[in-house]
């Protein structure tokens, strides 16, 4: 694969944010000029040290599918799932087809699995839980893929969402991630996905967007709070809400997280504030890749978008990086947008690193309680 040279960067204190690099081509045998190459075999080491988490809530069955079946074999998958009983019970038949037919490892679990929730309260991490259960939300299904991507010890972590109408995309997505991890200088780097088009259906015929509404705005804002850090004006920022994204676990490990949709910008948001209290011996690196192939996936309404975009910036909103004047600017977006139901957004829920965790235990527990918890290897 052909991808752009790393460009310039910002650099904020031991952070540096590349500008976005463009994918090229697929398929290369050289590098060029302007270009670096990355041959699927000189990635091979990567992904299979690489775990893909799934995370899924009452998605359409034949996506789910095709997801699953477009992740490269050599990685290890885990479907994390708050679907209802009925669809929950279709994806883990679906799973099991899966293995069988593939023989790829795949782990199920579902995050409102009490022996989950009994397993957290006994060593403590309790951040995730509400009344015993691991709480509803996106970001807190993903905390469960990372302990068990750390129970697995493997070295790094994508995540890649389940509603994907361009299923084989992933492919190349997980391949984007490898490059990204492969070009680091340093244990603790990370990958954020932009979308080359992200196609929408406008009557007959498909209108090929650069941004969705919430990545506009979340962008927006995001890079307000840098400039301000910075001194001056600057546009870096294109994934604040990059759900295709991956990790280092040396990084992944360290960081607090916030829950539901706050998840990914709020990463950037814990690192800028907090990068000199992670315990890191060297920097850390972020790298923006644009894929070459487009991103569709299903609408989930209005409602949905609103709530994506109180939560992205109730993140930027709060942090203690941002100013007054930023704060006010937050304000009135969300009240001319007619999303503010308070004077203020509310604080986002902060989960704890999972460092320190001993996941063997957990996921060892878990196995011993659940009736539904899968490993197929």
């Amino acid at each position: 694969m052909l991808v752009e040279r790393p460009k310039s960067a910002e650099n904020i204190g031991p952070i540096k944010i590349y500008y976005p690099q463009r994918i090229i081509k697929l398929g290369s045998k050289s590098p060029t000029l302007s270009a670096l190459n990355f041959p699927k075999e000189s990635l091979n080491h990567i992904l299979k040290d690489l775990s893909i988490i799934i995370p899924i809530k009452n998605e359409n069955i034949r996506l789910f599918d095709n997801v699953i079946r477009s992740i490269p074999s050599d990685c290890h998958i885990i479907v994390v799932s708050n679907s209802n009983k009925e669809k929950c019970e279709k994806e883990m038949e679906l799973i099991e087809d899966f293995h069988d037919t593939t023989r790829d490892p795949i782990i199920f679990a579902h995050q409102r699995d009490p022996s989950i929730g009994s397993a957290l309260e006994n060593i403590g991490y309790t951040s995730i839980l509400d009344n015993g259960l691991v709480r509803n939300g996106k970001g807190e299904g993903l905390i469960i893929g990372l302990l068990i991507t750390k129970y697995l010890r493997r070295k790094y972590v994508g995540f890649v969402d389940a509603d994907n109408y361009m299923p084989t995309s992933i492919y190349e997505y997980v391949l984007d991630f490898a490059i990204g991890i492969a070009m680091s200088q340093t244990p603790y780097s990370m990958v954020r996905l932009l979308w080359k088009y992200k196609p929408k259906a406008v009557g007959d015929k498909l209108h090929f967007e650069k941004w969705g509404r919430v990545s506009r705005i979340t962008n927006k804002y995001l890079n307000l709070l840098l400039s301000s850090l910075l001194g001056y004006e600057t546009s870096i920022i294109m994934t604040g809400n990059a759900g295709e994204h991956a990790m280092t676990m040396e990084l992944a490990e360290r960081l607090s997280y916030a829950s539901g949709y706050s998840f990914e910008p709020y990463q950037l948001i814990h690192m800028l504030e907090s990068v000199d209290d992670l315990d890191l011996e060297e920097d850390v690196e972020i790298f923006q890749i644009e894929t070459l192939s487009p991103h569709m996936h299903e609408n989930k309404g209005e409602e949905h978008i609103k709530d994506m975009i109180l939560s992205s910036l109730s993140t930027i909103y709060h942090s203690r990086l941002s100013n007054k004047k930023l704060q006010e600017k937050i304000i009135k977006e969300l009240k001319e947008k007619n999303i503010l139901r308070d004077d203020k957004p509310p604080k986002n829920i902060i989960i704890s690193p999972i460092k320190d965790i001993n996941a063997k235990g957990f996921i060892n527990s878990v196995k011993r309680e659940s009736d539904i918890f899968m490993e197929l290897r």
